[in-house]
């Protein structure tokens, strides 16, 4: 029972955060789409703070928050400031602590990564994590607790995978049904493919919105994914300007894995 107590929450967080990584590549496609240039009417703003509940079949796992957070200042370079938390609940805490954090910086032109930092402690692994753009030389490096990897190459208009999770607001879905762009997480630079699927209502405890539902490809995954007999990751969005994330939901051997929209504050 500890094992699949401990495997499901950490696969349902390496949804959450998976799916940031893959969405990704549907708002890289802005950058076809004609959203360059400094962006002078963003669907989000500081102050906004977007909470999931996230659950196993239907046992309750835990939270996670999406913020922006005040502007700041990185290496000379204005940037917004994104943050994502996880927290699993007392229930799991037992079989399977989870208190994550990551931050990402992107740049007030939202056409790419300034600097992206990850805090993960999940059951006995732990990491700090701290991705550098340089984009002049077009690399990013990748550190783990200042033991660092070689620079990799990075394609024009890569974003860490938590930039890329609001940048895919600025995006029109109307007319498209499958996007190819580059992602990297400064391990990796590679092309993640997405297809929208529909138009659909959901209904999910924070009210009713009309969505778009979104699947990622799931073959750079890896893990239980790749281990499960027609496994999937779905995204739904609200299908107005915000393009708020208002339900996430996999598929994968193991059992169903959701986060939901609980709360929502500091829109615009």
């Amino acid at each position: 029972m500890r094992t699949a107590h401990s495997n499901a929450f950490h696969i349902l967080l390496k949804l959450l955060k998976g799916t940031a990584l893959w969405v990704s590549v549907m708002a890289l496609i802005g950058l076809r789409s004609g959203v360059c240039g400094e962006v002078k009417d963003l669907p989000f703003q500081p102050g906004e703070k977007l909470t999931f509940q996230l659950r196993w079949t239907i046992i309750p796992a835990g939270e996670s928050t999406l913020e922006v957070l005040p502007m700041e200042t990185v290496n000379g370079i204005k940037a917004y400031h994104f943050l994502l938390t996880a927290e699993s609940n007392a229930f799991v805490d037992v079989f399977y602590k989870v208190r994550d954090r990551i931050d990402a910086y992107v740049n007030t032109d939202v056409t790419h990564s300034v600097l992206y930092k990850k805090k993960q402690n999940e059951g006995k692994s732990h990491r700090d994590i701290v991705v550098k753009f340089d984009w002049q030389n077009q690399k990013a490096q990748y550190t783990n607790f200042k033991e660092k990897l070689a620079p990799i190459d990075i394609l024009p208009g890569s974003f860490d995978p938590l930039s890329a999770f609001y940048f895919i607001r600025l995006v029109d879905f109307k007319g498209k049904s499958t996007i190819e762009r580059p992602i990297t997480d400064g391990k990796d630079c590679i092309i993640g493919r997405l297809s929208i699927i529909k138009r659909e209502t959901i209904h999910v405890k924070s009210g009713t919105y009309d969505t778009y539902l979104i699947e990622p490809e799931i073959k750079h995954i890896g893990g239980v994914f790749e281990k499960s007999e027609n496994a999937k990751i779905q995204l739904w969005v609200t299908a107005d300007k915000r393009k708020i994330p208002v339900k996430i939901k996999s598929k994968v051997v193991v059992g169903s894995f959701v986060g939901e929209l609980v709360s929502a504050t500091g829109l615009k």
